[in-house]
């Protein structure tokens, strides 16, 4: 079993591109592709969850699922991607409309707290 230090490292490096990857995509369908910034941090973060789940499973959490349950395991983590999802959803809208960030600065704040609750959800569901 890996140190909690070595864990919350691989989660941060994994964490670090999936976020690149998220903000990448949200800037390209946001302004180069015209999309709405709530229909595009959609879409980003679907996208970049999907690269996480594969890396967070490989590099960074033992999963408690065996081989057969890898259906049971890819259902949890979308799950708890979807209550990230809202939860990233909300942020941006909260702090785009009623405080009048820029999107890509509610995006910052609200990575932050999405971030906390991946590693703590995955941690206690993956791992027990």
């Amino acid at each position: 079993m890996m140190s909690l230090f070595t864990q919350l490292l691989k989660f941060g490096v994994v964490g670090i591109i999936a976020t690149v990857l998220d903000f990448l995509f949200l800037f390209l369908f946001t302004d180069v592709f015209g999309m709405y910034y709530l229909l595009s941090a959609a879409i980003s973060f679907v996208l970049s969850t999907l690269f996480n789940y594969v890396a967070s499973m490989r590099f960074v959490f033992k999963s408690k699922f065996s081989k057969d349950e890898k259906s049971k395991e890819l259902t949890l983590f979308v799950i708890l991607s979807v209550i990230g999802l809202l939860l990233n959803q909300f942020l941006m809208w909260f702090f785009v409309e009623k405080i009048a960030l820029y999107y890509m600065t509610a995006k910052i704040v609200a990575t932050f707290f999405v971030m906390a609750w991946n590693f703590i959800s995955r941690k206690i569901w993956f791992e027990g």
